[in-house]
């Protein structure tokens, strides 16, 4: 009887130490558990189908929304955008009376679908755009299972700084780059007996193109992030170097705008801040 006794005594210690042992495998199994090959692509197939329909769903507002989406688009083109009142305000200021003159480009569309189909892939491309938070939020989602709790942090860190910079460089291209872009390229002119006759398409590809190199350039400081994260670059050699990147960076502003002289200040000076702000961080990531 003391044998059964003990014996049972004994089992139900086991039981008592194997519990938490089985709860937590459980737990494992049911809420961590590792996805397959098939899994992951189910999860990213959602994650595209969510990401579409916000994107879809924000393209459409904007195809609705035709008279005021096409007048945001089509304000660079005129001679009093709000840009050019700014310097006429600024150099107004500093007691000198300037103003610029009065301009008109004619825009036409040569195909019969042109405007209709040009509607729609701008939608489009403003639906990615307002959507961007959103996917960067789909993404983090997606990738935070596999990163460490450090990691996840750094990495909305370094996903927000992405995306504002990249903002920075939309609203530079559509109130800096664009119109100045489009007042000296619209109304040049070879020959008086030349007349600028703009296409839809010419104008909004412009547009998409220039916006898009500018949030790109505008990476420059993380871009700097990483290649010190690596060793590549160090603070040291940015600032040995500042000279030569001042003059790279002219040249870089010089081949993304138009031969003006006031443009190429207008883009230089951010983008050589923009340097000046990488050497910061580099020392900072190699402190």
């Amino acid at each position: 009887m003391s044998m059964a006794k003990k014996k049972k005594t004994n089992s139900q210690e086991e039981a008592k130490l194997t519990a938490p042992l089985q709860k937590e495998h459980s737990s494992t199994e049911n809420d961590g558990q590792l996805l397959t090959f098939g899994g992951h692509l189910e999860v990213l197939r959602k994650m595209l189908f969510r990401i579409l329909a916000v994107a879809g769903a924000i393209a459409v507002v904007v195809f609705c929304f035709k008279d005021y989406t096409w007048q945001l688009l089509l304000a660079p083109s005129q001679w009093d955008f709000c840009t050019y009142r700014w310097i006429e305000q600024a150099v107004q200021a500093m007691g000198v009376d300037f103003h610029f003159q009065k301009f008109h480009v004619d825009m036409i569309a040569t195909d019969l679908s042109s405007q209709f189909m040009k509607h729609i892939t701008t939608a489009c491309y403003l639906g990615l755009l307002g959507a961007s938070p959103y996917i960067l939020i789909e993404l983090f989602r997606f990738i935070s299972p596999a990163l460490y709790e450090n990691e996840r942090k750094y990495s909305v860190q370094v996903a927000v700084v992405i995306y504002l910079l990249f903002i920075l460089g939309v609203l530079m291209s559509y109130f800096v780059l664009f119109p100045i872009s489009f007042r000296f390229l619209g109304t040049y002119s070879v020959s008086t007996n030349v007349v600028s006759n703009i296409t839809l398409d010419s104008y909004i590809s412009t547009f998409v193109s220039l916006t898009l190199v500018m949030g790109v350039v505008f990476q420059l400081p993380v871009i700097a992030f990483f290649l010190g994260k690596l060793g590549v670059i160090n603070a040291e050699m940015l600032s040995k170097y500042r000279k030569h990147a001042f003059i790279i960076i002219m040249l870089a502003a010089a081949i993304i705008t138009p031969p003006d002289v006031m443009t190429l200040i207008l883009v230089t000076i951010p983008l050589y801040l923009l340097f000046e702000v990488s050497i910061r961080v580099v020392r900072h990531v190699q402190a």
